[in-house]
């Protein structure tokens, strides 16, 4: 199991060193943020002096290795705008975005799960038909457009919820969370279930498709000649071998969702990190563009490491197989 997770972790720094280099050039070949930030009168003299005060005056591979001296010691630069670290504004916006994310995948895997399981065991049922014809809207319907019938549904015709913002937080471990709270709760129900609805139409998707396939496999028929109850049957043998494409699908999504999460959070003015990224390409400020996305690449890569791990967990001939290679 060590050199399984060792052999993973060498992998995944790889990955990072490869993307540093793509993010950084990939940024500093769009536009040129001098033009943003000079104002109609400003001459040559002073085009040079904002060149020289943002470090732009020197070649991109030498800003390449002073990006990555300061990436080692955990800095990414500062603002253009703000003229503050970049990563510090990153996390000033982060909690409330993680909390979104993960707001809406535990709403899509309570609600999906328990979906997709029943329409696996049923298949020809009138229910199950409706929940796998839920589950194609989920798919097709945009997420801007959710967001804005919610909004005008329940905020604008019910006045039950809250439009926009995030409501009042308390602070836990240092981190300010709005689920805690009556008026937090309340503003986080409708972006969670707008960001949840495509991930919940794929959890019931895997769901079905898993329960169709264990339901028939040999050791659940050996399961029940053993005399083993339903109960047992299903929630200890099939949950388990149907949670392995959930777990891994389910990791991937929770880093597209907190990536970009940017359309949700504009509709409901959600504080959080991709509404500032949208702000920060406006304006092309270039290193906290690059700190964002470097950022989500570690995001991506960790989380896949994780369920890398958790998928070795599940089925041990993972590991073991890549043992042996």
């Amino acid at each position: 199991m060590s050199a399984f997770i060792l052999r993973r972790l060498l992998q995944s720094l790889f990955v990072v060193l490869v993307m540093t280099l793509l993010v950084f050039f990939g940024v500093n070949v769009i536009g040129n943020p001098v033009y943003v930030f000079a104002s109609p009168d400003c001459n040559q003299a002073c085009v040079n002096g904002i060149i020289r005060s943002l470090g732009l005056d020197r070649p991109v591979w030498e800003q390449y290795v002073y990006f990555m001296n300061g990436a080692v010691r955990g800095q990414l630069g500062n603002s253009f705008t703000f003229g503050v670290p970049a990563m510090q504004l990153i996390l000033e916006r982060l909690p409330a975005t993680l909390e979104l994310a993960f707001a809406s995948l535990v709403l899509a895997i309570l609600v999906g799960l328990p979906l997709g399981m029943w329409a696996g065991m049923r298949p020809d049922a009138l229910s199950s038909r409706a929940i796998m014809t839920v589950s194609t809207l989920g798919f097709s319907v945009p997420t801007f457009w959710i967001g804005l019938i919610l909004i005008l549904f329940f905020s604008v015709h019910l006045g039950w919820l809250p439009a926009v913002g995030r409501g009042d937080t308390v602070s836990v471990l240092g981190i300010e969370v709005s689920f805690l709270t009556l008026d937090g709760l309340s503003h986080l129900i409708m972006p969670a279930f707008t960001l949840a609805l495509f991930n919940t139409s794929l959890v019931i998707r895997l769901a079905r498709a898993g329960m169709r396939e264990v339901l028939y496999a040999d050791f659940v028929k050996f399961a029940r000649s053993k005399g083993l109850s339903p109960s047992r049957i299903l929630f200890v043998h099939v949950l388990k071998n149907i949670m392995i494409p959930i777990v891994t699908v389910m990791g991937m999504e929770f880093g597209g969702t907190v990536a970009f999460a940017v359309v949700t959070e504009s509709i409901f003015s959600w504080p959080g990190a991709g509404k500032m990224l949208i702000d920060a390409i406006e304006v092309l400020d270039r290193p906290l563009i690059v700190a964002y996305l470097m950022l989500v690449v570690v995001m991506f890569v960790v989380i896949n490491l994780v369920v890398d791990i958790l998928y070795s967990l599940l089925d041990p001939r993972i590991r073991f197989s890549g043992a042996a290679r």
